[in-house]
């Protein structure tokens, strides 16, 4: 029979047949670049830290149902293989629900689209899971500890006690790893409550662990008798929602909980060690009586910054953590290189409804009333709704399910800007007559936690006063570079060329934009938003290259004036903030 490289016995964790201690930090391939993978998993071993941990999100791999993608970003072993030559063991937290900030929680929008029954013993979502299970779990498997590989323990879910109460699913999960040889430790995280530990835990098959800020007596106060106490998240810093101030969280105060971890013999995961960047449109976004999109950033404070930059926090870790080393620890890699500072001024291309319109065809999906993301099949981004109606002069123009930011056109005039937690109608003036009606809706990020998870995107519905519009086109835009005819406009696309002698890394601020996506060289590095806090996006060196490079814009509020180089980021005014 195979044997486990770590083993639960009594109240510790065991190597060898020795006491073991699990020191791990967070990093996710799915947010640094792959060529600097290498980079950043070298620094989390300079850190001290003996494991790295990571989610695999579905929908990162799985977009579109039966497409799979294992290649180039989205290269799962080589990450894991990168991590075993860096002299890590991996911690593998994989889907189906990660949250961890991401799109939908790491869920596929088309299976959000199929039932309301996430995370639970539905058939409908069991049968998806399982389908992906087959495709995710052998590729991992030969690269765990028993078989010569860096994988040392595998989550079966994640922070279920927090949301549900269907052991049954649970069950299903932990069985399916084991049946599709899966060996190594199993585990479950959960909050520091009573509740959470009962609804989120398989005792009889898989080792409990905590997520906590603070709450490191209170863990150990709750975990099983004879369980080891592991923190599978210690959160040494927060992530931020566009709208609210940068949240920072002292090395003193991280500090203070780690070393009380550690003295009470546990083993710690950090959350985040690296925290990485939102690229594209992975943001996903939270619910607490109103939409909080996560930024683009996830630099989360972390020892090691989104850049790579080594923080205070890194070498108050690497002292704590040497002492468990038996050897000198790895040498910490050379300082991360920066661009020159440099600002290019914008050149606008295409006004925001020239632009649509440019995608327009005669294909668009047609329906009687407009119809969601999911029914159109668009994970996200934006759909542009139109139909021709007869307005009887100034009217109020509602609209019904707007999820998430809309611009209303009425003959190509920009008309009324409509947000889901704000104004939902608009009136529209002038004489009597019939009018376009163009409604550019964009989702700003699927939420990741909580019972709202899988909200559906889109609108569901238009009225003129009480009547409803009927006769509604589709068209679908893409999430790659945009292209538009000439027609320039105050909002829409804009493109800056900025010429590079040394390639290396950069941070760009959109001064004067309103709210967009930013492209470098085709590649979407996310969205900026004059609501703050975020004011420069990480542009990694790997996107660069020697000579011209083309910046490009879609803003949906107002173009940026210029595009300013910077060699250190900006994310705006901070304030203390830690998670219990």
């Amino acid at each position: 029979m195979t044997t486990p490289a770590l083993t639960p016995g009594d109240g510790v964790l065991v190597r060898d047949g020795a006491e073991y201690r699990l020191l791990s930090g967070s990093v996710h391939y799915f947010r640094v670049h792959p060529a600097q993978w290498e980079d950043r998993l070298r620094r989390l071993a300079a850190m001290g830290a003996n494991t790295v941990d990571t989610y695999v999100p579905w929908n990162f791999h799985e977009r579109r149902e039966g497409e799979f993608a294992f290649d180039g970003w989205r290269d799962l072993t080589g990450f894991i293989r990168l991590a075993g030559e860096a002299g890590l063991d991996v911690l593998l937290r994989p889907s189906p629900y990660i949250c961890a900030e991401w799109n939908n929680g790491g869920i596929p929008s088309w299976l959000t689209a199929r039932t309301r029954s996430l995370r639970s013993s539905d058939p409908v979502f069991l049968s998806a899971v399982d389908a992906w299970y087959d495709e995710l779990i052998p590729r991992i498997t030969p690269l765990q500890a028993a078989y010569g590989g860096p994988i040392v323990a595998v989550q079966v879910e994640n922070e279920y006690g927090s949301f549900g109460s269907d052991r049954g699913y649970l069950e299903h999960l932990a069985t399916g790893l084991r049946e599709r040889g899966v060996v190594e430790l199993l585990t479950t995280a959960d909050g520091t409550r009573a509740d959470m530990l009962s609804h989120g835990s398989l005792l009889e098959s898989a080792t409990p662990t905590f997520t906590f800020g603070t709450g490191a007596a209170l863990a150990d106060a709750l975990r099983p008798a004879g369980a080891p106490l592991i923190c599978g998240e210690l959160w040494g810093g927060w992530f931020d929602h566009w709208g609210e101030k940068h949240h920072v969280r002292s090395a003193e105060s991280m500090m203070g909980t780690v070393t009380d971890l550690l003295g009470r013999g546990g083993s710690v995961s950090l959350y985040m060690a690296h925290g990485g960047t939102n690229f594209g449109l992975w943001a996903g976004a939270n619910w607490d009586g109103v939409l909080q999109p996560t930024i683009t950033s996830y630099d989360s404070d972390a020892p090691i910054g989104e850049d790579g930059t080594i923080t205070e926090k890194f070498s108050a870790l690497r002292a704590a953590f040497a002492r468990f080393h038996s050897a000198e620890l790895p040498a910490i890699p050379p300082a991360p290189v920066f661009q020159q500072p440099q600002t290019v001024t914008f050149t606008p291309v295409a006004s925001l409804y020239d632009t649509v319109r440019a995608y327009v065809a005669d294909t668009d999906p047609r329906s009687a009333m407009p119809q969601t993301f999911e029914e159109l099949g668009q994970p996200d981004g934006v759909v542009a709704y139109r139909a021709i109606a007869d307005l009887p002069g100034d009217v109020e123009l509602s609209v019904d399910g707007l999820h998430d930011r809309a611009v209303v056109f009425v003959d190509g005039v920009r008309a009324a800007t409509l947000e889901r937690d704000g104004a939902t109608s608009a009136v529209l003036t002038g004489s009597a007559r019939r009018a376009e009606i163009t409604i550019v809706v964009e989702a700003l990020g699927r939420i990741n936690y909580g019972y709202r998870l899988g909200e559906h995107k889109g609108i569901t519905g238009v009225r003129l006063e009480r009547r409803l519009v009927h006769g509604w086109s589709h068209t679908l835009l893409p999430e790659t570079v945009w292209e538009a005819p000439v027609a320039p406009g105050s909002d829409g696309v804009a493109v800056a060329e900025v010429h590079v002698t040394d390639v290396a890394d950069a941070w760009l601020a959109l001064a004067e934009g309103g709210a967009g996506w930013v492209w470098l060289n085709g590649f979407l590095l996310g969205r900026y938003d004059r609501v703050g806090p975020q004011i420069t996006l990480y542009a990694p060196a790997p996107l660069w290259r020697e000579g011209p490079n083309e910046v490009r814009v879609v803003d949906f509020v107002s173009l940026p004036a210029r595009v300013e180089l910077r060699e250190r980021p900006d994310f705006g005014e901070a304030e203390e903030f830690i998670g219990y």
